[in-house]
């Protein structure tokens, strides 16, 4: 089994980086309290970083990325 990441793996894991991108920037859901919120919010910016830190990268921008994880840090 090879350990190489596809570039249709690669383009996977670029939209979830925007699905956690869009949560963050949206703010919180009316319908959840603030202890989900915070749960939530906690994921995110910890599957961002996760994500941001991989090496597989090649011409993706991190702008948004690192953008959302300053500001909900």
């Amino acid at each position: 089994m090879s350990d190489e990441i596809t570039a249709e793996q690669i383009a996977q894991h670029y939209k979830a980086m925007g699905d956690s991108v869009d949560l963050l920037n949206a703010g919180q859901p009316e319908d959840m309290d603030d202890a989900e919120w915070a749960d939530c919010v906690q994921r995110n910016v910890d599957h961002l970083k996760i994500m941001v830190a991989k090496d597989f990268w090649t011409t993706e921008d991190m702008t948004a990325a690192n953008a959302a994880i300053a500001a909900n840090e």
